[in-house]
């Protein structure tokens, strides 16, 4: 039984009760071990907001005035489940009626069935809640399946790669390692044989791109995260510096609700701003972010940074100059 069914079950055991409920009574109900049972009697109570009550001699019931009109919220689901769901369900959908969409109906059938239970056994209604994409790029799709067959056969891939930042095309040959989705758009994180580096490619940037027969030469994953995991964002790499980042009062309530780094650090100013650290290795993502913010941000440091961000600036003020 999970938890959920179990606090369901006491629920209606407490509304159903005018006396005291005995702890060995709840036991023989759930069939669950004493600790189990506390930690759902502090889930009903503390998360749920049940009007529970316990007494010395180790009973338990709600409360004789509030119990009457205490109900269950109606959705049990936490915010990164429902949109697990979603998102997998929305991602079915896209399948259309191609070569998985049979395979994968009983999926999306058992998801439906999940969110059906979380509305008593009712039709919930997906298209009341949306998962909205932001900011997918468009991509080759071939060139994503030679890159993912490359992956996950373990073989080396040679393909053009056409740099965002300067446009220019060069040649690479990598020994992929994974694949990554980030903010809805797919990179390669691969071993540049090169270059003698790991870099990440975005796939959408990826053309001409061959399987080969060589074998891929594997990272051990410590290096794969210190390398590609440990700094901000997709652009990472073992962090060169930590940013500071002091953003205004108004913009501080987002700001330090915002998850930007495993790693940040944050406090509120006397003033209410709110002051952030990140690590870094490349600043393009981290200004991306931060500029979005105008004038409610100002990095503080590391000074090449700081001159980064008020060159990008002033470009920007030119553009719109007579």
């Amino acid at each position: 039984m999970e938890r959920y069914e179990r606090a369901l079950a006491l629920h209606r055991l407490f509304k159903a009760s005018r006396y005291p409920i005995a702890t060995a009574r709840m036991l023989e109900e759930l069939g669950c071990s004493r600790p189990t049972l506390y930690r759902d009697l502090a889930y009903l109570r503390d998360v749920l907001g049940a009007p529970l009550d316990g007494f010395g001699d180790g009973t338990y019931k709600y409360d004789e005035h509030e119990g009457s009109r205490f109900e269950l919220p109606g959705l049990w689901l936490n915010s990164d489940e429902l949109h697990a769901l979603l998102a997998a369900h929305q991602l079915l959908e896209r399948t259309g009626s191609g070569v998985l969409s049979g395979a994968l109906a009983p999926i999306r059938s058992r998801i439906e069935a999940l969110l059906a239970e979380q509305a008593g056994g009712k039709r919930w209604p997906v298209e009341r809640v949306r998962v909205i994409a932001s900011g997918q790029r468009a991509m080759d799709q071939l060139a994503f399946r030679l890159a993912a067959s490359a992956v996950l056969e373990r073989k080396r891939l040679r393909f053009d790669y056409r740099a965002r930042s300067t446009d220019e095309r060069s040649h690479r040959t990598v020994s992929p390692q994974r694949l990554t989705h980030y903010r809805d758009n797919w990179y390669l994180d691969a071993y540049d044989h090169d270059r003698d580096a790991l870099r990440s490619f975005a796939v959408d940037r990826i053309s001409h791109a061959h399987v080969l027969d060589e074998a891929a030469q594997d990272v051990p994953d410590s290096e794969l995260h210190e390398h590609l995991a440990s700094g901000y964002g997709i652009f990472s790499g073992t962090p060169k510096a930590w940013a500071t980042i002091v953003f205004s009062a108004k913009a501080a309530r987002w700001v330090a609700d915002t998850h930007w780094h495993s790693r940040q650090e944050g406090k509120f100013l006397s003033d209410g701003r709110y002051e952030l650290r990140v690590p870094y290795s490349n600043g393009r993502e981290l200004l991306m972010d931060v500029l979005r913010y105008g004038a409610d941000a100002q990095i503080v440091a590391p000074a090449s940074l700081r001159a980064q961000a008020k060159a990008n600036l002033q470009l920007a003020l030119a553009a719109y100059e007579d």
